[in-house]
């Protein structure tokens, strides 16, 4: 059955992006904050690591030899016989899930670790082995026939599973034979799995000379990328000119990186029959294509709300026009770093303000250490919250610095973990919500959370400093998420037609931010290489619109949380702990959301609107618009 490992990933821009302090320089406030890996494992030499490994791998053959065979027959498997080996192939799955997610986790504290780097590759390897023992089961269950397959679905002893077999059945037209799938797996550890992860140990080891005050400052990704939000323009600029300098210094390499994937991806979707690059994306999403299309042509026909704003922006910073640079600049001039001890207590308490429970949880995932908020040299950028199973607990990732914007990272990863925490009561097949509505606690707890800090702010200005956070925020993960699912369906396009270039690229990337930002912003040469950390590309293409889905679903949904009050917290309690046990169609309609209908998105952009005429107003009564 498909392996759904759920990554959340933040956004490289948006989020994780490192704050202030009182000198105008970034600051370090989660320094030690680290997670606690030893629920999995000791470290990486612990020896239940292999016997783990030996395990699966007898088990693997195991279920092999005794299911093979008697699921694809004739008028297909007795309900009961199916229902056994679901069950026991969701075992190995979750052992596999457990020992794949420590290798990952360990991996990212610190990539240029050789021990986690040769952990991390054996993993792959001996887990890649056992799951093309597992293979057949998946294969034989979609050989049998329609008619059987409708009926088995709809036995009562498979009723608990009725919907991952439905999901399962979605790849039918673009399965491989046996050979053929064991093979790809094979390839992909010396193919995209090995190009992926050279791309994150390439963006991870990077140093970018800064000129400041004078002298030569050698910084992380994460922390050059925190210079695009200072409050002094000077540092904007250096840090912009040197993060996109060094890219494109890496340029052969993150170039070749990316083409080598988009035409790996091509010819998979070639040989398995999609008729385009998203289209698989769409299969796993539940989503139908025409919906992402409609929501994004609405996006896009919004981006004069977002130029409108910074041109606003720009008049607001006294700029006679706006660089791409600037975009993040902070209105306030100077900036107090937030204590981590601050942020982890606003955010207790504003999950602990939407429902008891919910504050209970993000407590836990505090003071269990499942949280790794220390931004170090070598640890992964962005953000991510893991939860492999069920019957684990959720691990956060970021790169903490004390910013507003970081306490929104916070809060965003922490409603990840309240989605996982409230899912456990789902079997390991039903557990992953699909990608658009994975976002939906995460967007809703960074709401929640906003709203806390703007209600204890009674300083005008101040406040107008928060709405332009918020503001760009959602900018960044409705908008630019928007330009860059167009860029990557550029890029696949553009490969149809010969190897992608560095210059290529850079066109096409121009091209995808200049619907977007107009003549509102001003984009340098050396943007051209801003789409070349993105790691969503490299590892989860077509990715980035499910985050488009989930804050617009989210802006809606909270506005009716604002009207109803406690009547709306049970049945969005209810979406949470239904995990992936239906499709979001199905899951959403308790809250009375149709996504198939395209007033459904102008409900959401409205709320982005409203926000940005909220921040109008607020200037224009301050006399600075």
């Amino acid at each position: 059955m498909r392996d759904r490992l759920r990554l959340a990933p933040g956004l490289p821009e948006a989020r994780n992006t490192p704050g202030t302090g009182d000198d105008a320089r970034p600051v370090a406030p989660a320094t030690g904050v680290t997670w606690d890996l030893s629920d999995l494992f000791d470290g990486p030499g612990d020896p239940r690591i292999a016997v783990a490994l030996d395990s699966i791998d007898e088990d693997a053959k195991g279920f092999a030899a005794r299911f093979r065979g008697t699921i694809h027959v004739a008028g297909g498997p007795p309900a009961a016989w199916f229902r056994e080996g679901i069950e026991s192939l969701e075992a190995i799955h979750e052992r596999q899930w457990r020992i794949g997610g420590y290798a990952h986790l360990n991996y990212d504290q610190d990539t240029r670790d050789v021990v986690a780097r040769d952990l991390s590759q054996r993993v792959e390897e001996r887990l890649t082995a056992a799951r093309n023992e597992l293979l057949f089961f998946d294969l034989e269950w979609m050989e049998v026939a329609d008619e059987d397959a409708a009926t088995l679905v709809a036995d009562p002893e498979l009723s608990a599973y009725r919907h991952f077999l439905e999901a399962q059945r979605l790849f039918r037209p673009h399965r491989l034979s046996e050979a053929e799938e064991r093979l790809a797996n094979e390839k992909d550890i010396t193919g995209n799995s090995a190009w992926a992860r050279l791309h994150t140990e390439t963006t991870s080891a990077l140093e970018f000379d800064v000129d400041r005050d004078g002298a030569t400052e050698r910084l992380n990704l994460s922390r050059v990328l925190a210079m695009l939000h200072d409050p002094d323009r000077t540092v904007r600029r250096s840090g912009h000119d040197a993060l996109y300098a060094t890219l494109a210094r890496s340029g052969p390499v993150l170039t070749y990186t990316y083409d080598t994937l988009v035409q790996d991806k091509r010819t998979m979707d070639r040989l398995r029959g999609h008729p385009d690059p998203m289209a698989s994306r769409h299969l796993g999403n539940e989503i139908p294509s025409a919906a992402v299309e409609s929501m994004m042509q609405a996006v896009e026909g919004a981006y004069p709300v977002a130029q409108a704003y910074f041109r606003l922006k720009a008049r607001l910073l006294g700029l006679p026009e706006l660089m791409v640079y600037d975009q993040y600049a902070p209105l306030e001039q100077r900036q107090v770093a937030v204590p981590w001890s601050d942020a982890r207590t606003l955010v207790e308490e504003s999950y602990a303000a939407i429902d008891p429970a919910f504050g209970d949880v993000a407590r836990e995932v505090f003071a269990r250490n499942w949280v790794d908020a220390e931004p170090r040299d070598g640890k992964r950028g962005g953000a991510y919250c893991s939860y492999p199973t069920p019957k684990l607990h959720p691990w956060i990732l970021c790169n903490y610095m004390g910013t507003p914007r970081d306490v929104m990272t916070v809060a965003h990863e922490m409603g990840h973990a309240l989605h996982a925490m409230l899912g456990r009561r789902q079997t390991p097949f039903n557990y992953h919500s699909t990608l658009p509505l994975a976002e939906t606690a995460s967007v809703f707890g960074e709401m929640v959370v906003f709203d806390r800090l703007l209600a204890r702010e009674t300083d005008p200005r101040a406040r107008l400093g928060l709405l332009a956070g918020k503001i760009e925020d959602a900018f960044a993960t409705v908008f630019r998420q928007n330009v860059l699912t167009r860029f990557e369906q550029s890029a696949f396009a553009a490969r149809a037609e010969g190897r992608l270039t560095g210059d290529r690229l850079g066109d096409l990337w121009t091209a995808a931010n200049r619907a977007y930002y107009g003549d509102a912003v001003r984009l340098t040469d050396g943007y051209r290489w801003g789409w070349s950390y993105i790691p969503h590309f490299i590892h989860t293409p077509f990715y980035c619109y499910a985050y488009v889905f989930g804050q617009l679903l989210v802006m809606s949904l909270y506005r009716t949380y604002k009207e109803t009050g406690g009547a709306f917290v049970p049945k969005f309690l209810d979406l949470l702990a239904a995990g992936g046990s239906g499709t979001p169609d199905t899951l959403l309609r308790p809250l009375g959301v149709d996504i198939t209908h395209p007033s459904f998105w102008a409900k959401g952009l409205a709320e982005i609107e409203a926000l940005v005429a909220q921040a109008t107003d607020l200037a224009e009564a301050l006399g600075d618009a």
